[in-house]
């Protein structure tokens, strides 16, 4: 993996009371990503394998600004239940990192990686606010994928 720009990473980070295996379960279910957006973006998912992997593809139904509209994306880092990520058309990477902890928790770092954008690119995400408003989503996200993981952890 290429080391990136790190002014150009928007990250939060939380630690889960659930093992890293069941909250990459989570992440790595597309379907399941409806029930931990943050962002209010992601509507449902239109294709894709009930599992993700290096390499798979998914579809996904949004919305930004009140406008609907389909992305398609694909997983570009995998390690089983340590890290994931993938991206669209765009040079932009959504990952998730999961570290356990000695009591069996897991700390979760989401990241917005817009760091292989072109600069003017990366300016005019900057002027649209995209980086605030992710970091507000990615935050909000976290505490979803939180609240999922331990009421999944619970319920086992």
């Amino acid at each position: 993996m290429d080391t990136p720009d790190a002014t150009r990473l928007v990250s939060d980070r939380t630690t889960i009371a659930a093992p890293p295996e069941r909250v990459f379960a989570i992440v790595a279910d597309p379907r399941q990503h409806v029930r931990i957006d943050g962002s209010g973006s992601v509507r449902g998912i239109l294709t894709g394998p009930p599992r993700l992997s290096r390499g798979a593809t998914f579809g996904v139904s949004m919305k930004l600004f009140g406008v609907p509209y389909q992305i398609h994306n694909r997983v570009v880092e995998f390690e089983q239940d340590r890290r994931i990520a993938w991206r669209h058309f765009g040079a932009h990477r959504w990952r998730y990192e999961l570290e356990p902890t000695a009591d069996g928790s897991t700390v979760v770092t989401e990241t917005f990686d817009y760091s292989r954008y072109h600069p003017l690119a990366a300016a005019g995400l900057r002027l649209a606010g995209f980086p605030a408003r992710n970091r507000a989503g990615i935050t909000a996200t976290l505490a979803r994928l939180k609240q999922a993981a331990e009421a999944d952890e619970a319920a086992s």
